[in-house]
């Protein structure tokens, strides 16, 4: 029998700082994440953004305005192929990393394209944020992520947000080798059960919207908008 998740697509955006093939600290925290959702019959797709090429800006395509190469149209393919998008990556200085704040960017340069309903092109998208460190901001950074996720129109299921900080202060990173050959974080509770809990909801709720065909579309098109419906909207009478 197939597995009622069976046809979902996952992308995971690591926004880490090291190139490959250096070990990410981010991609093992993904790994984690993306075995839960692998588990349940969902593909999953994951693209280290500091290997390509990615322009600046907030344009689809920042060849056509002075970047002589943009690897971002090829990524964007990506990302819409997906009904699971995941932004992941470490924090420095308390906040996210210039790649992920880069991918956030990117993502809004498409905030103006419709799907095939008049919705916004991310309607019906899941999203999630997972956050690695070994220093204090990780509520901070998921907020950010998934407040720009939402903004855009994807729909953020509950507890999307997962990581590891470690002890305040400096120390070892997730899945750093300690001197007991255990690796920090693999034991830790609040991790395993987050990472865990944001999977299912993230799965959870793709699966409803697909079986749903989305989100519906009505209250939510921005050009009826333009063109005057209000869908009940009435403005206070001020006196």
């Amino acid at each position: 029998m197939a597995s009622r998740f069976d046809g979902l697509k996952a992308l995971y955006i690591n926004g880490t700082l090291t190139p490959s093939p250096a070990e990410s600290h981010t991609d093992t925290l993904i790994e984690a994440s993306a075995h839960v959702l692998r588990e349940q019959g969902v593909e999953v797709d994951v693209v280290r953004l500091v290997d390509h090429h990615v322009a600046p800006g907030v344009q689809p395509d920042m060849t056509e305005h002075g970047a002589e190469r943009d690897d971002w149209p090829q990524i964007w393919q990506r990302v819409q192929a997906a009904d699971i998008l995941v932004l992941a990556g470490p924090i420095w200085l308390g906040d996210n990393s210039s790649q992920t704040r880069l991918a956030i960017e990117r993502l809004y340069a498409h905030s103006g394209e419709l799907n095939d309903k008049g919705q916004a092109v991310f309607y019906g998208k899941v999203g999630g944020a997972l956050i690695g460190g070994n220093e204090d901001g990780l509520k901070h950074c998921t907020g950010v992520i998934l407040h720009a996720l939402q903004h855009l129109g994807v729909a953020i299921p509950p507890n999307a947000e997962a990581g590891w900080i470690g002890e305040a202060g400096p120390g070892p990173s997730y899945g750093d080798e300690l001197d007991d050959g255990t690796r920090a974080g693999f034991d830790n509770d609040f991790t395993q059960k987050n990472i865990t809990f944001m999977a299912w909801n993230l799965m959870h709720l793709a699966a409803i919207l697909r079986d749903a065909g989305g989100i519906p579309a009505e209250g939510n098109l921005p050009e009826e908008w333009e063109q005057g419906s209000r869908w009940g909207f009435q403005n206070p009478e001020y006196r």
